[in-house]
Formats: structure tokens, sequence, C-alpha cells
């Protein structure tokens, strides 16, 4: 199969047509993926889409899909790659060490992957993402000043509207029971853990530590602390593979003691060393791939 690679951080490219070009592949970068109009089919990653006018796809890195057009159809992409994400991490991170944009990230990674890559938009977001991706459209062959950084305010809107629709769906499909809230509780508080301590989080919720170790031992098959340790290696896994956070900034982030503590218990969960499982990252993405096949629309 076909591995596509994102050498640019991100490209927009749009084109219009009968059959799609793109045949079945993988890529190595994000892929927002627009119908300005037509139908078909999507399939990504085995669950088959029948797409039409204004639906919204997101692709993460190594899903394999690819597209059966049924009537012509106008396909806008938006690829965005780790340098993307590093560079708006960089821009965030002087304000605040954990900056909304890794949030909105997170939110993505985290929770969207229920979503098998359709993204249902809220009614009252299709008329601005559909005036954004207008926007995005009309700038591709804009030569006017600041053109570049509009264009990257456009995709950073269009990442928030698809977090906060990725976050309400997510909140709706859920149950609405004590042990959900508790475990939104703990999302929201993952970099607080005097928050997350049992008797406080039992103090939050008015019930007693017993009920919240039952549920956990019932629907995690382990304690609170082993859910908390593992939701945090998978924000850190995000930190390792998105942005060039040093190991003692991700330590501090998470309450860890210091380097060697995080360290530590990053191997004794994943069996590698942070340093190691980041150097692999980046010998994964030095290795020989396709670059992305581009059209003459393609900016």
């Amino acid at each position: 199969m076909e591995i596509q690679n994102l050498i640019k951080p991100f490209e927009v490219e749009h084109f219009e047509v009968d059959e799609c070009p793109c045949k079945r592949h993988m890529h190595t970068y994000f892929e927002i993926t627009y119908i300005r109009k037509g139908t078909g089919e999507y399939n990504i990653n085995g669950n088959i889409f029948n797409y039409k006018e204004n639906d919204l796809f997101l692709v993460p890195p190594g899903s394999d899909h690819f597209t059966n057009v049924k009537s012509t159809t106008s396909f806008l992409f938006i690829r965005f790659n780790n340098i993307y994400l590093q560079a708006q991490y960089g821009t965030d991170k002087q304000f605040n060490a954990l900056s909304d944009w890794m949030h909105k990230l997170e939110y993505i990674l985290q929770n969207g992957s229920h979503l098998k890559g359709q993204v249902n938009l809220q009614p009252e977001d299709q008329p601005l993402s559909k005036a954004v991706f207008e926007a995005i459209l009309q700038g591709l062959d804009s030569q006017k000043s600041l053109q570049n950084e509009l264009m990257l305010q456009l995709i950073n809107t269009t990442i928030t509207v698809i977090a906060r629709n990725i976050s309400m769906h997510h909140t709706k499909e859920s149950s609405s029971d004590t042990g959900h809230h508790i475990l939104q509780f703990i999302h929201q508080h993952i970099h607080e853990p005097q928050k997350l301590k049992s008797e406080n989080i039992a103090a939050h919720f008015n019930i007693s530590p017993n009920y919240v170790s039952e549920y956990f031992k019932k629907h995690t098959h382990g304690s609170m602390q082993q859910y908390i340790m593992q939701y945090k290696l998978s924000l850190i896994d995000i930190r390792l593979r998105h942005s060039d956070m040093r190991l003692n900034e991700i330590a501090d982030e998470f309450g860890f003691t210091d380097e060697s503590h995080f360290t530590k218990t990053f191997k004794k969960y994943k069996g590698i060393s942070p340093s190691a499982f980041r150097k692999s990252l980046t010998e994964e993405s030095a290795a020989p791939v396709c670059t992305a096949s581009l059209t003459e629309e393609t900016r």
C-alpha cells in the first residue's frame, strides 16, 4: 500500500473530479476532508461513509482510506503534520505551559477515535464551517499581504470547530451517571494531582470513597490510580509525538518529582525510555516514503 508523506508543515488542495485519483493509501500526517459538493463513498479503516455536500472527515495518521466517487465531487483537503503542530505550540507556550492548542489536539486524538473518521457538526456550527472552508478556498489564489498568516488562522479555526464538536458528540454519547462525571473530572484536572486523590474526588461528588474504588474496578478492571496513570501516559505520548517539549518540562507538567522519576515511570509502563521513544519516532519519520501527490491546484 502506498504511504504518503507531507514535506511542508501544511498544505491545502482542492480538486473537482468524476473519479478520485487517490487510490487506497495511508499517510503520515493529519488530513481534513471537506466535501463541497457531490456524492460517493469514503472508506476509512474499513468503515464506509456515504458522503454528500458539506460532509466533513478527519483522517488521522496511519489510516487506511480511499474514496469512490458516484457523482462529480469537489474535495477540499487540509493537511498538516508534526512540524505544523510544533510551530503552533511553540507560539502558544510562551503564554501558557499547556496551550489551548494542545488541549484541542488532545480532544481530537483521545476522543475522536469513536467517530471512525466522520465529524458530525452541530447545526449551529455548519454555517461557520462552510464559511471558513470557502475562505480557505478563496485564499488559495490570493496574493494579498499576510495571506499565509490568514490561512493559518483559518486552519486553526477549523481544528477548533472539529475539537469542539468531537467534545460535544462524545459527551452526548456517554453515560450520564456519576462515574462518567468522575472520568470527566479526572481528564479536566489531570495536571492537578491534589484534586485527584480518592478522598477529594469523593468529597467533590458527595459520594463514598468505596463507590469511587468499585466504579474503577468494575469499568476499568483496575484502580483509579492506574486509570490516572494510563491517561497521563496517553497525553505524554502526544507531547512526545507532537511537540518539542523537553523531558524535564513534561515531567514538571504532569507532576513527576523530576526527569529521572518521569523516565523510570514511563519505562515501567511502556518498556522504553521517553528519549528512546522520541528517537524511534524521528527514525520512523525519516524512513523513505512516497511524497503526497499534488495537483496543479495545490498551494
